[in-house]
């Protein structure tokens, strides 16, 4: 289950699901404070009520101590990458929904649900209202699966590997999937 590919439910959304070593508390303060998500998505602040802001400010290199090699594709995001977005639902430690607005102009929304199971968590990611391009889909897929894959491995206590050296091959599938 924990590297299942994403599943494309609907045009413009995928969901994700994986169990995380628990318990949810834990895991909530990995999705919302910004020293935890950090590590394994984005810096940024996470205010946890409805229509509080959110800040994702990302670097890819800090997401792991491996040396990786950084992809032409992605040369623009080599500096950083900074997206804001609001808090649209908020039950702690078992529901975040919020908008995730681009640089564009253009938007969408991140939901995360916590489902306890015994000493595990499940988390159900889904990312909708994705623009109805290829390129964006490929993009959002293979990189929430790095970023979930990283996540599991800072809460088993693993070195997570290089995001892109992870990234870049699963681009390669979800294009598979995509076709």
């Amino acid at each position: 289950m924990n590297n299942k590919k994403g599943v494309f439910i609907e045009p413009g959304t995928v969901r994700f699901e994986r169990l995380l070593p628990g318990p949810a508390d834990r895991v909530w303060e990995y999705l919302t404070r910004s020293e935890l998500k950090a590590k394994w998505l984005s810096a940024g602040d996470v205010e946890t009520e409805v229509g509080g802001k959110v800040t994702h400010e990302f670097n890819h290199t800090r997401l792991s101590p491996e040396e990786d090699s950084w992809p032409e594709k992605y040369k623009d995001l080599k500096d950083g990458d900074t997206s804001h977005g609001v808090v649209t639902q908020c039950k702690p430690p078992h529901l975040l929904s919020y908008t995730w607005a681009e640089g564009d102009g253009t938007g969408s929304e991140v939901t995360f649900e916590l489902f306890p199971e015994g000493e595990k968590v499940r988390l159900v990611l889904t990312h909708r209202q994705l623009p109805d391009e290829k390129e964006v889909q490929l993009g959002v897929g293979a990189g929430w699966h790095t970023h979930l894959g990283i996540l599991i491995d800072l809460l088993e206590g693993n070195t997570p590997q290089g995001f892109w050296k992870v990234h870049m091959p699963l681009e390669k599938e979800y294009e598979k999937l995509l076709s």
